[in-house]
């Protein structure tokens, strides 16, 4: 499938949209894990079916090191009239902020930063040495969860549970080749609703294998039992936690260097406020923040709108769109638990029309960006990285363009 074929030269998209644009704003959900990483989707038919039920006419997939499903992404697409983002998450390492004790994007860990590529090219691709450093971090990544797996069935021998996980089988069976500790979670939890009929045997074997702590969740409640399996058997302090090699994370600019050379846009994920009101270190105030972004080439942002409190999304996002910064939301959907595909802050509380502007306009632009990077081999970045802020209305334009094309031809 060459999905660039769809759609006509620059010109002429502009003069269709001139005639047939009608200035909608549509829906957007920027930010999507799939089965290539984790994923509450059983399938990418699931995620879009529940798009095209919600109205949601820009759809992102967004997985861990991966860009294995784009082709199966773009087809599914193309198919229920949504235009297709290609993005990508990597964890970074930043080791001025590791030494400083500043926490980034990850509540835990100083200076462990997660970063996203917006706007890959597609079909994708990385030359070398890019492509052989983020292989190696996609086989560390792999071989940590493998160890996990191991600890785990010295667990279950020693508590004489009567089974073990094979991680081939999971990798093969659960996986398009990207294993995540979720991922051991979800078939431990399965292997024992396999094993154990009865509720209060399985409840026995969770308090044994859990060092004598019972099961606070109902039995049923599949994605919080999995959420207890991590916290006390995969998370430090766990009997099955294996430290993650520093081989598996990249430095901060080498994954910008990577997203680039991808032919993407470097963006940097906010945590923003917590369910207290709490910022990162890092995060806050946004005056500082948008400074260091700056600072470190990284021209756009995005929000996992449930995270946050519509206060905090108006305020930032709003911020950073008026300072020239890409600004898109998504819900990440990287847990066992199913959300809607539509958009919505904390406490489902209906995104503004100002945010859902915001959101769009982002898309149009990381669309553009696309669309010129597949035809003419450059986007809305330089070949430094830097924006071409003074295009931003044109790439937003030629984005609505090019999104109500797919949509409506």
């Amino acid at each position: 499938m060459d999905f660039w074929k769809t759609f006509p030269g620059r010109e002429e998209l502009l003069k269709w949209y001139d005639k047939n644009g009608d200035g909608q704003v549509r829906l957007v959900n920027a930010h999507m894990h799939t089965p290539y990483s984790f994923s509450a989707f059983t399938n990418i038919s699931q995620a879009l079916n529940m798009a095209v039920n919600e109205n949601v006419k820009v759809a992102g997939i967004n997985d861990f090191y991966t860009t294995d499903g784009y082709p199966e992404w773009a087809k599914a697409c193309a198919e229920r009239k949504i235009f297709p983002l290609f993005n990508i998450e990597y964890i970074s390492l930043n080791r001025n902020d590791q030494s400083a004790g500043i926490k980034v994007n990850d509540p835990n860990n100083p200076g462990r930063t997660y970063l996203s590529g917006k706007g890959l090219a597609f079909p994708a691709k990385l030359e070398e040495p890019y492509a052989s450093k983020l292989e190696s971090v996609r086989r560390e990544s792999n071989l940590q969860v493998q160890k996990m797996c191991d600890k785990l069935n010295e667990v279950f021998l020693n508590c004489k549970a009567g089974f073990e996980l094979d991680y081939e089988k999971i990798k093969s069976a659960m996986t398009k080749g990207m294993v995540r500790e979720r991922h051991l979670a979800k078939a431990l939890r399965e292997k024992i609703n396999t094993q154990f009929t009865s509720s209060e045997d399985q409840q026995l074997l969770y308090k044994t294998i859990f060092g004598g702590k019972a099961l606070k969740s109902d039995i049923g409640n599949f994605a919080a039992i999995e959420n207890e399996i991590r916290g006390n058997l995969l998370k430090a302090g766990g009997a099955a936690f294996i430290s993650e090699s520093p081989e598996a994370f990249l430095d901060m600019d080498d994954v910008c260097q990577i997203i680039l050379k991808s032919g993407g846009i470097p963006t940097y994920p906010f945590l923003a406020d917590d369910n207290n009101g709490n910022f990162t270190e890092f995060e806050a105030p946004k005056e500082t923040v948008i400074e260091i972004l700056k600072s470190r080439n990284i021209c756009s942002v995005e929000f996992i709108t449930t995270r946050n409190s519509i206060a905090v999304l108006e305020e930032y996002a709003a911020y950073f769109n008026k300072n020239g910064f890409i600004v898109t939301f998504g819900t990440e959907h990287n847990t066992p638990a199913m959300e809607p595909v539509e958009l919505f802050a904390r406490n489902n509380t209906p995104l503004t029309e100002m945010l859902l502007k915001i959101n769009y306009e982002g898309a149009c632009i990381t669309a553009a960006h696309q669309y010129l990077v597949a035809k003419e081999g450059v986007g809305y970045l330089d070949i430094e990285g830097k924006p071409y802020q003074s295009k931003r209305e044109y790439f937003a334009t030629l984005g609505k363009a090019i999104i109500e094309y797919l949509i409506k031809i």
